[in-house]
């Protein structure tokens, strides 16, 4: 774990920038929260440029997943701390991308829509963010966000 004053502010603010591209593949399961809590809506408003670039030029997850990952996780010159988090944002990407995958080919062929499936994507988004509001917190005071599982596949691929 490091220490809280052992990085730098600019490394601590480069640490929290790669949860952008989970945050913003988590907002595809945001639908049935902000129809239940519209009020909460103006939350998104400074995602929506991004959102509207990130979903406008094809593939751009998958060119930014890519970029992540063999321009920043496999550089060595770059801090050890800013290629943790990069590669922890990568993974929790992963995660999201397995999601969509099984709602969309298998659990709403046998859910159908409805209660079940809503419950399911707010599980999901609440998850999501819950998971990169405290990464992006314990990087921005420059400790190590410690997430069962994907941490320690974060620890074994960036060394």
């Amino acid at each position: 774990m490091a220490l809280p004053g052992s990085t730098t502010p600019l490394d601590r603010f480069f640490a929290c920038l790669p949860y952008l591209l989970p945050l913003l593949d988590g907002l595809t399961f945001a639908g049935p929260f902000f129809q239940q809590f519209p009020a909460l809506q103006p939350i998104l408003l400074p995602l929506i440029p991004l959102l509207s670039i990130y979903r406008g030029v094809p593939f751009m997850g998958l060119i930014i997943f890519f970029a992540l990952f063999l321009l920043v996780v496999r550089n060595e010159n770059i801090s050890h701390f800013i290629r943790f988090n990069a590669m922890q944002a990568i993974l929790f990407d992963i995660v999201l991308v397995l999601c969509s995958v099984t709602v969309d080919y298998v659990l709403k062929e046998i859910l159908g829509g409805g209660l079940l499936l809503d419950t399911l994507f707010n599980v999901i988004f609440l998850g999501t963010v819950a998971a990169i509001v405290y990464s992006a917190v314990q990087s921005a005071m420059g400790r190590y966000a410690e997430i069962p599982t994907i941490s320690n596949a974060v620890h074994m691929q960036v060394r």
